[in-house]
């Protein structure tokens, strides 16, 4: 109890190491850190397997969603610490994990979904498309928040035409309101009859705005204007898969505790630590979203 009370803490909670250790002095508790650190580092490599077969679970699933989030983790020379990501993945049957790699390349993607076969939605990060083509089987699908996010951006430039970007965008999202809760053959029909149009409506507007309106390229419409455009297929996918959601908010949440706790732990001081707060974090992020008290489990596995 005392070492997932450290964990949580750490991982949920978001309290360092170092504040948790002035703590516990001031409780008379005399720990070094480097105790505390172990303790933690080794209740991670007992619960590695079932983070692997929470990994091997979500890689069963026929809808992916992935996205990758910053963290500092190593030094790579006094004074600086390395750029690494968090790749949180998340799979159909509510379930989350945290891969820890040290870059953005796409063999990483490659190598933590190879076996998987479906649908995957994510960001318009390049290597998530050159990893689909390359693999068989494989299907694009694209966020529409994201598409959101860089109209809502531009509004200030380009009000007029944005506004109404964002408009189309929030008809999507109202009509995936009314979806929710649904069979997948009732979804599916309502997005045939309702979303279909607005998505034609929406690509068709885009193209006659760029024809009527000269735009320069560093304008940020007509930036947010060519992501979507270039994206089009994988924006569409949604229409023909009722599995796939509109967009991977659902993700965005489920991954908020690692930017939270950037902002108080910072960094990881070795790329070993940053696995650690993969592994555990993992396990946290997986029971909270299952509707399972983290405390009873991880004390229960330990």
């Amino acid at each position: 109890s005392f070492i997932v009370g450290l964990i949580l803490d750490k991982i949920r909670y978001y309290l360092p190491l170092h504040r948790q250790h002035q703590r516990l002095e001031a409780c008379g508790i005399h720990m070094s850190r480097v105790t505390l650190t172990n303790l933690i580092t080794r209740a991670a490599q007992l619960m590695e397997p079932v983070y692997l077969a929470l990994f091997s679970s979500i890689l069963q699933s026929k809808v992916l969603a992935m996205d990758e989030t910053p963290v500092r983790a190593g030094r790579s020379k006094p004074g600086k610490m390395k750029k690494s990501y968090f790749w949180p993945i998340y799979g159909d049957k509510d379930e989350i994990v945290f891969l820890f790699a040290a870059s953005r390349a796409t063999t990483v993607v490659m190598d933590a979904l190879e076996g998987f076969g479906g649908t995957l939605i994510s960001d318009g990060l390049r290597v998530y498309e050159r990893f689909a083509n390359q693999m068989p089987g494989v299907t694009r699908a694209q966020c529409w928040a994201h598409v959101r996010r860089y109209f809502d951006e531009g509004k200030d430039a380009e009000p007029v035409l944005c506004n109404k970007a964002l408009d189309y965008i929030a008809d999507l999202f109202a009509l995936e309101d009314r979806a929710k809760g649904s069979q997948p053959e009732e979804r599916l029909a309502l997005r045939a009859e309702y979303s279909r149009p607005v998505v034609n409506d929406f690509f068709t507007w885009l193209s006659e705005a760029f024809q009527q309106k000269v735009l320069l390229p560093s304008n940020p419409f007509t930036r947010a204007a060519n992501y979507a455009l270039d994206r089009r297929a994988a924006l569409r996918v949604f229409l023909e898969n009722p599995a796939v959601p509109l967009s991977t908010n659902h993700l965005e949440r489920a991954l908020r505790p690692i930017p939270m706790g950037r902002k108080n732990w910072l960094f990881c001081w070795t790329e070993l630590g940053a696995r650690v707060i993969g592994i555990l974090q993992s396990l946290i992020a997986s029971c909270r979203l299952q509707e399972v008290d983290c405390y009873t489990y991880l004390v229960d596995v330990l």
